[in-house]
């Protein structure tokens, strides 16, 4: 079964035995910004070495803010907003969107029922997957630098991400009928699947 299909499936499962909701769906996309944040820090060490540790560590502050705002609007519509930074005190400058980061996925956690862990540690296994298989094996690795590499998550995420909160709250207001729950789900994986072959091709000419 193809990989992306095995993801289609993960989704799919939650709505249908455990009664996942448009809040655990969305959180669950959410954190897959996480998985391709990581895999990209992976693939800039693997292209650039030692002269990729600054440039990873700016990724990681700056794509990590990003997903932390995001993730914290989502939880807090969700989940009546949580506190951004608990009983600690804010972290020095920039690091504070790190620390609000790690805030946002520790709650997350926190109120993830164990199903959900089990669909987030499949969506690992998959983009790692993807990651031997496409960029390890194939030659996108040798089109790869690492300046391309730290915009190349933000062009795919955005795209699916206002689609999926748009839809998601769409369903979310007509009382999340099942149908409209697994239609997000294809649709989703629908966008995610032409984003990807389309991030592929690009990625093997080297663009």
């Amino acid at each position: 079964m193809p990989y992306s299909l095995r993801r289609t499936l993960l989704p799919v499962l939650g709505v249908l035995f455990f009664d996942w909701d448009v809040g655990a769906l969305i959180v669950l996309y959410w954190s897959e910004n996480l998985v391709l944040g990581a895999y990209n820090i992976l693939k800039m060490a693997t292209v650039g070495g030692l002269s990729a540790v600054f440039p990873s560590v700016f990724f990681l502050i700056h794509y990590g803010g990003f997903c932390a705002v995001h993730g914290f609007f989502i939880f807090s519509f969700l989940f009546d907003a949580p506190s951004a930074f608990g009983d600690d005190p804010p972290w020095p400058l920039f690091l504070v969107f790190l620390q609000l980061l790690l805030d946002v996925i520790e709650q997350v956690f926190a109120l993830a029922p164990r199903e959900w862990i089990i669909a987030f540690i499949g969506l690992l296994i998959s983009h790692g997957y993807s990651f031997v298989s496409n960029f390890l094996v194939t030659n996108e690795r040798d089109n790869a630098t690492v300046k391309s590499l730290m915009s190349a998550p933000y062009k795919r995420i955005v795209v699916l991400h206002v689609s999926v909160i748009a839809g998601g709250f769409a369903v979310a207001s007509m009382g999340e009928p099942l149908l409209l729950l697994i239609i997000l789900v294809v649709l989703k994986t629908a966008m995610d699947i032409a984003l990807h072959i389309r991030e592929h091709q690009r990625a093997s000419r080297g663009d």
